[in-house]
């Protein structure tokens, strides 16, 4: 299913796609306390695209892991159409919850019909069955006895999936048993045993230089699917900036975690890096070290069931004026996961992640909380290990909330979900949109104007290329930001406001595309359309009468 957008606003050539779009927005001042002065601007940005998809690996620290075999399975059932039967009846492979490969864009209407587009289809991005596999992990057991080790997939399946999974063997990896919880010793077979974290390091890098040349590859993203690491301790001279990370590695300083040091090292490689756990593994000095090499980085945590629902039902119920007073999860999971998060250590690091995934929903209504630092709703959070429920995790949540008049509103969910199932569509997402920004620049066409121009009318020297003129630009390499809809807790570049709505999130995102396909960007309900909604139509004014 293609497109082609027809306007002066887009210009398309065999390599590239470019865009200009005027976006409006407005300056906030405040003259006096509780006093606001609004002013409207317009900016012009040009976006440019190459359409050209490269050849792209993706190495999963955690390969062996619940989360990485599953993946591996994932693209290898879609790969090779594998079908197999369940109680229900016949399988056949999807993606489904996947954002780039299940969901859709609206293009328009098309005479009385809506016209919508596969969300892969905006913009070229890699097919995921083309996608190279490989990785790291600390115990060495192939990738067929994995996934049976897993007990994610129906056994059939596996069965079906064995033959392509057992040849995959992780490498070793880094392992430091003070970084998570003792129960994890005795997988830790698979390690890199060299004496210091320098050694360690280049052996990381020199495992990414062969990969990336035994399958010929342009891209290679680098993604942390292993356990959950306890926070490191951020100490000054460490960790605060790149050269002191740097030093610190080489001077083989304890608290530098595993994670930072395969962060580390897929930048210097130049390779793009997902933290998939909630730990803090993107240390100032790692930031600082992405700015400086201009590689894409983005975490933390993968949102998948529970915190999902957690932003939308909070986003729903302030947005309807409704005050939580409470928030309580729990949820209960048997898989290596669930283990490991056994360990208060590692615990805390999960319920960081997830205790802060709605501040910015609180806060953006003083009217209910005018206090918000004093006023915030009790949030807890527990996590329990039961080995026999296996991957099949067990969420509870309750919210309470003051309603009209001295109400109490209460909603209770239940939600059973496959954990690994759910978390493997949002890793292919990660790795298909971060390979897809590489290709990205963005300018943004100098000053302000008080009108700017109507996003489809000709531009000033419309013949001209929508590039004369414009400075280009990679985004930020914090990705947070546009990425948010993925992660529970998005780091944002220094500056840039916080958001976890999870529809704000999603729409960031696709008006991202859109913008840089040409198409118009859009809230949840255009102005034409919202006028056609309220406007009386010629019909009922003749009804009305004079």
């Amino acid at each position: 299913m293609s497109f082609h957008v027809t306007a002066p606003t887009v210009q398309e050539t065999d390599d590239l796609i470019v865009s200009s779009l005027v976006s409006h927005g407005t300056d906030v001042e405040e003259p006096a306390p509780g006093e606001y002065v609004v002013k409207p601007y317009a900016k012009e940005y040009v976006f440019c695209t190459k359409k050209k998809v490269p050849k792209v690996g993706v190495m999963l620290v955690g390969l062996g892991g619940n989360n990485g075999s599953s993946f591996a399975g994932m693209i290898m059932a879609n790969k090779h159409k594998v079908k197999w039967m369940t109680k229900r009846g016949e399988m056949s492979a999807n993606f489904y919850g996947s954002l780039t490969q299940a969901t859709t864009i609206r293009l328009g209407k098309c005479g009385e019909k809506d016209v919508h587009i596969p969300f892969k289809n905006v913009l070229p991005m890699v097919e995921p069955t083309d996608l190279a596999i490989g990785g790291w992990d600390i115990n060495n057991m192939p990738l067929g006895d994995a996934m049976r080790r897993a007990q994610v997939f129906d056994f059939e399946l596996q069965n079906e999936l064995y033959k392509y999974m057992q040849p995959i063997v992780p490498l070793p990896s880094i392992y430091d048993p003070d970084y998570v919880a003792a129960n994890q010793e005795e997988r830790a077979n698979n390690v890199i045993t060299l004496p210091t974290k320098q050694a360690k390091l280049e052996k990381v890098r020199e495992d990414m230089r062969n990969f990336k040349k035994e399958h010929n590859l342009d891209t290679l993203v680098i993604l942390w699917t292993a356990n959950t690491e306890r926070f490191s301790e951020i100490t000054e001279g460490i960790h605060d900036t790149a050269d002191n990370l740097l030093k610190g590695i080489k001077n083989n300083e304890k608290e530098i975690s595993p994670s930072t040091m395969f962060a580390v090292a897929a930048i210097l490689e130049g390779n793009p890096f997902i933290n998939g756990s909630p730990q803090n593994t993107l240390v100032p000095g790692v930031v600082e070290l992405a700015l400086r090499h201009q590689v894409f980085i983005s975490g933390a945590d993968f949102k998948t069931g529970q915190t999902k629902i957690k932003s939308v039902l909070t986003d729903f119920l302030v947005s309807s004026g409704l005050k939580p007073r409470s928030i309580v999860s729990y949820n209960h999971l048997g898989n290596n996961d669930g283990a490991n998060l056994s360990a208060a250590k590692t615990f805390k690091s999960k319920e960081t992640s997830k205790m802060h995934v709605v501040d910015d929903i609180f806060l953006s209504n003083p009217v209910l909380y005018p206090n918000p630092e004093k006023d915030q709703p009790d949030h807890c959070i527990v996590i329990k290990y039961i080995p026999f429920v296996q991957d099949s995790k067990r969420a509870m949540d309750e919210y309470s909330s003051e309603i009209c008049m001295g109400g109490l509103n209460t909603i209770v969910l239940h939600n059973t979900c496959e954990d690994s199932l759910l978390a493997i569509p949002v890793m292919l997402d990660l790795v298909v949109l971060t390979e897809l920004f590489t290709r990205i620049r963005i300018g943004e066409r100098s000053g302000k104007t008080e009108k700017g121009h109507d996003a489809m009318k000709p531009l000033p020297s419309s013949k001209a290329s929508l590039l004369d003129g414009v400075e280009m630009f990679s985004f930020h390499p914090l990705l947070g930001a546009i990425l948010g809809f993925l992660l529970k807790a998005p780091m944002f570049p220094k500056g840039v406001p916080v958001v976890n709505s999870l529809f704000k999130q999603r729409q960031c995102l696709e008006n991202l595309l859109r913008a840089c396909r040409g198409l118009n960007t859009r809230t949840c309900i255009g102005l034409n359309k919202m006028y056609s909604a309220i406007q009386i139509g010629e019909e009922d004014r003749k009804k009305i009468g004079k």
